[in-house]
């Protein structure tokens, strides 16, 4: 992304721009973001291109176009006005890879995912064909796979069914190898071009090749006219579909809904392409998108702020490519390498069940052993050390970088704010904050008795009179002080999570509540969640959700609390605190460790460990680990399981006593035990 520029807008709308995304022929695409933080990609037409009425017009076709289709395959438009001459359309802000993408990167998908994504495709263009709508471009690059599942892009060249206008051969705005015969010879099109397309994307999907080659672009579409596609390499079980689909006669092709009842995978097969290396790089994007849209725009930034460069790298540990919803923008940031990046580790290729693998450090003693759960903060894994102050460790070889003065009490928070930090209270009630590189320490007064949670600018605490406060991370001001509607004490510190507007805390009297964050009011709850004297971190994932264990394990809605589905416990323990990876939901029940649904509760697999009733702790997932302690005095050590599959894959047991703490990040998982700390690679 680069910086606004000469000329570039600061504001349209309710969206401050933050940066552009990306410019073609017809405008520009910029990052903005509304009041409440919310991101949207804001696609300006050219000033010179304004006045040109065909360019208008194709312009506010392709808002009208994608607003008309009602369905949650698409990419919303949000807003489309024209301000000083220039129209804009805002479009949801999508976090993932294009299909195309995903598949050069990860390879081909596999049977059962493939038919995922194409019954999902092909309700999508039910829906838009409903709407009277053809799409005609639809192609592995309009194609964005989200946690939530493929979502279509771009309508700028989408036409009603009916009334299309006729072009020249040669001129029909077709993607070589993606648009049917009658399109690459100008005739007339309609939805059974869209099926064409979407047999070419299937093929390419299960693959990795496309339907139709060949050395420049009259090469390829003369194969798509006259000649075959390449089939050889699809899955028996989807060959005769994807042919039907192929077919070069329109009037043969199957209905988009005929395709998807055809594809419908069993309900075991459900979300098979959100796991993996796919999944957890869709999660990462989506991570990387919310950091950067949370950073401050253009004219906010203080004096002796991070660059631009440092701000894009402290915002992505890896590459991340985020979909400018309709506007089909992209926006590519680096792999992580170079001065500010580079520390992720090789995660392992394989294991051996039931053998752990060798550390890739430590243990090594280095904090007190009632010490928080270790924080990692770029390349440096950060704890409450055991002589006072904080320690940060690099996290590729586990030396000492630095050390910093404050002992904290109670948990220490990362901040992805201005500079990437750690934030920890002392015994004073004084929050400190301290640098990834162990500079920057600063601390402000703010009588404080447990952190709560943190985002981009403001810090959230219980204060020792029990109430709610907010401090900015920039100012080191208070910003505002609240009645703390759930119960919280130093020995039973209430828990939160901060999304989209909304710190949801979870209270030792069992009860959560949601508040807003601009003036810290509640706005709904408190209500029962979970036993008395438990309270349990709530997960959240980005797509207006919060998820929290208790007596049933539940998803609310951030905005309003209300209840989106709820799954009983299976004993009177409760479910323990979840964890949301993509679009999966990982949670300790009794003794076992289910996976579920972040959407709709389905559960995917179960885990049953040797033991009673596992700790309320929420399970550190990375790649494709999961972490799990099985007892709360740390006496059996901690489990690992593959997520993949669903299986245990071994248990690590370092010899020291006391609960387990534990950190994941870069490809790797810090344990901390009484005061020892080790790294272990993840698959």
């Amino acid at each position: 992304m680069n910086p606004l520029g000469v000329g570039d807008p600061l504001r349209l709308g309710p969206y401050r721009l933050v940066g552009v995304l990306g410019a073609g022929g017809m405008g520009k695409v910029y990052l903005g973001r509304d009041g409440q933080g919310r991101a949207a990609a804001v696609k300006v037409l050219r000033p010179e291109l304004a006045h040109d009425a065909g360019m208008a017009q194709r312009f506010v076709r392709e808002a009208q176009a994608a607003s008309a289709v009602r369905s949650t395959g698409v990419a919303r438009v949000l807003a489309a006005r024209t301000e000083g001459g220039r129209p804009w359309i805002a479009s949801e802000f999508l976090a993932g890879p294009t299909l195309h993408e995903a598949v050069q990167r990860h390879g081909p998908l596999d049977e059962a995912a493939v038919r995922l994504l194409g019954a999902a495709l092909g309700k999508t263009l039910h829906e838009i064909h409903a709407a009277g709508l053809v799409h005609r471009d639809v192609k592995p690059s309009n194609i964005v796979l989200t946690s939530r599942g493929p979502r279509v892009i771009d309508f700028g060249i989408a036409r009603p069914e009916h009334g299309l206008t006729l072009t020249a051969t040669g001129q029909a705005p077709v993607t070589p190898g993606y648009g049917p015969p009658e399109q690459v010879l100008g005739q007339r099109v309609g939805p059974a071009a869209d099926v064409f397309a979407l047999g070419a994307v299937l093929v390419l999907a299960a693959t990795g090749r496309r339907a139709f080659t060949g050395e420049h672009v009259a090469a390829v579409q003369y194969e798509v006219v006259h000649g075959q596609p390449r089939l050889e390499a699809v899955p028996e079980g989807l060959l005769p579909l994807v042919a039907a689909c192929l077919d070069k006669d329109a009037a043969r092709r199957p209905a988009p809904a005929g395709v998807a009842r055809a594809l419908a995978p069993p309900r075991t097969a459900r979300r098979v392409w959100r796991k993996g290396p796919l999944a957890e790089d869709i999660a990462e994007r989506e991570r990387n998108a919310a950091r950067l849209t949370a950073w401050p725009a253009a004219g906010e930034q203080r004096r002796g702020g991070p660059s631009r460069r440092r701000l894009l790298t402290a915002a992505a540990g890896g590459g991340v490519v985020l979909a400018a919803g309709g506007a089909g923008a992209w926006y590519w940031l680096g792999d992580g390498g170079g001065e500010d990046g580079g520390w992720d580790a090789e995660p392992l290729s394989r294991y051996e069940t039931g053998k752990p693998p060798s550390a890739l450090w430590g243990p090594f003693t280095v904090a007190r052993e009632d010490a928080p759960a270790p924080v990692a903060v770029r390349d440096v894994v950060v704890v409450a050390a055991e002589n006072g102050g904080v320690h940060g460790y690099d996290v590729r070889t586990g030396g000492r970088r630095w050390r910093a003065a404050g002992t904290p009490v109670g948990p220490l928070l990362a901040s992805a704010g201005r500079e990437p930090a750690v934030l920890g209270a002392d015994d004073s009630g004084d929050v400190f904050a301290v640098g990834a590189d162990g500079e920057g320490r600063w601390s402000a007064a703010a009588d404080a008795s447990v952190l709560l949670a943190a985002d981009t600018e403001t810090l959230y605490l219980a204060t020792k009179d029990n109430r709610l406060r907010a401090v900015g991370l920039v100012t080191r001001k208070t910003v505002w002080t609240a009645k703390l509607p759930v119960a919280s004490s130093p020995e039973r510190p209430a828990l939160a999570a901060v999304a989209q507007g909304r710190l949801v805390v979870h209270g030792s009297d069992g009860r959560v509540a949601g508040v807003d964050v601009r003036d810290g009011r509640t706005v709904w709850g408190p209500r029962r969640q979970s036993a008395e004297g438990t309270a349990l971190l709530p997960a959240t994932g980005g797509d207006g959700l919060v998820h929290l264990g208790g007596r049933r394990l539940v998803a609310l809605a951030v905005a309003d609390g209300s209840q989106k589905w709820a799954q009983p416990a299976a004993e009177d323990s409760g479910w323990g605190a979840p964890a949301r990876r993509g679009a999966v939901l990982y949670a300790a029940n009794a003794g076992d460790v289910e996976a579920r649904d972040a959407e709709n509760g389905t559960g995917d697999w179960t885990v049953t460990l040797d033991t009673t009733t596992l700790p309320p702790d929420a399970p550190v997932v990375q790649r494709n680990t999961a972490w799990v302690a099985l007892q709360r005095d740390g006496s059996d050590g901690v489990t690992a399981l593959d997520t993949r599959k669903g299986a245990q894959a071994w248990t690590y047991v370092q010899g020291t006593a006391g609960p387990w703490r534990a950190e994941a990040a870069g490809n790797r998982v810090f344990l901390l035990q009484g005061g020892t700390l080790t790294a272990l690679p993840v698959f």
